[in-house]
C-alpha cells in the first residue's frame, strides 16, 4: 500500500472513529505481507480487534453505570459454605436464559449468607451479555422514587426503571417502606411485570412481608407479580460474616 493510500485509508477510519483499527493497522499490514495473509482475512483480523475492544469497553460501562456497591464477581463466592446451594443451577443462571425469559430471580434468606454477592455476580454476567443493569436498594429506591414525584419527575424515573434490561433490588425488607414508597415501588415493579427481570434480595420471608409494605392487598398483588414464573433461591445456610466473627473471636481468646 502506498502512502497516498495509507493516508486516505487512516483518514476514513478516523471518520469512522475506528481508533483500535487505526492503533492495529501497521502491524497487521506487516503480518499480512509477512504471512501472504489473504485480503478477507486481514480484514476480518483487524475488525475483530475493533469488536473486541468495543465489547470490553461496553462491558466496563455498564458495570460502572449498574452503580454496584462492591464488585463481586462468582468466582469469589464460597460455594463451600452455602452447603444447600445448587451450583449449577446458580451457573445457569449466568447464561442470562432468565433475563431472556422474562423470569425474576429472589434471594430469601437472614442477612449475611451472600445473598448481595450472588445478586451482584448476576448483574455483572448481565452487564458482560450486553443488558444494561441498575443496582439499589429497595429503601433507597423508596426514596428517590418519593423525591421524583416531589420534583414532579416520577413518570421520568419510572420509565427509566422499567427500562433497565435487569433491576437489582437488594436488602428489601430491613426497612419497612412507607405508604407512599411501598405505593410507587409497586409501580415500578407493575411496570416491568413480564417484560424485564427483577433480582431481589430479602431477609423475609414471604409470609411477612405485610410488615414492609404495610398494605395486605398491595402485599398480595406485589407478591403475585413478582414470584409468578421466579427463581426463588433460599439461602438457608449459616451467616459468612457471623462465621467470620466468631473465628476471630476465637483466635483473639487464645
Amino acid at each position: 500500500m502506498n502512502a497516498a493510500m495509507n493516508a486516505m485509508l487512516l483518514d476514513n477510519l478516523k471518520l469512522l472513529s475506528l481508533s483500535t483499527m487505526i492503533q492495529n493497522l501497521s502491524a497487521k499490514l506487516r503480518q499480512a505481507k509477512e504471512g501472504k495473509i489473504a485480503y478477507e482475512e486481514f480484514l476480518l483480523n483487524l475488525t475483530e480487534i475493533e469488536v473486541q475492544v468495543r465489547r470490553e469497553n461496553g462491558r466496563k460501562r455498564r458495570i460502572k453505570e449498574a452503580g454496584f456497591p462492591l464488585l463481586k464477581p462468582l468466582e469469589t463466592f464460597d460455594f463451600e459454605a452455602a452447603t444447600d446451594l445448587d451450583v449449577r443451577y446458580i451457573q445457569e443462571l449466568t447464561t442470562g436464559e432468565y433475563i431472556e425469559e422474562k423470569r425474576n430471580v429472589i434471594f430469601l434468606g437472614k442477612s449475611g449468607t451472600g445473598k448481595t454477592h450472588l445478586a451482584t455476580a448476576l448483574g455483572m454476567e448481565a452487564c458482560t451479555s450486553g443488558y444494561r443493569t441498575r443496582f439499589v436498594t429497595g429503601c433507597g429506591l423508596a426514596n428517590e422514587l418519593i423525591e421524583a414525584r416531589d420534583e414532579k419527575i416520577l413518570s421520568r424515573v419510572i420509565k427509566r426503571y422499567a427500562g433497565y434490561g435487569l433491576l437489582i433490588i437488594d436488602e428489601l425488607g430491613y426497612v419497612p417502606f412507607s405508604k407512599e414508597g411501598a405505593e410507587l415501588l409497586f409501580q415500578v415493579l407493575a411496570e416491568r411485570h413480564e417484560k424485564r427481570p427483577v433480582i431481589i434480595t430479602t431477609n423475609m420471608g414471604f409470609g411477612d412481608w405485610t410488615q414492609i409494605f404495610g398494605d395486605p392487598n398491595l402485599t398480595g398483588a406485589l407478591l403475585d407479580r413478582i414470584t409468578h414464573k421466579a427463581h426463588i433461591i433460599n439461602c438457608t445456610w449459616e451467616s459468612y460474616r457471623l462465621k467470620e466473627t466468631l473465628k476471630n473471636k476465637r483466635r483473639n481468646s487464645k
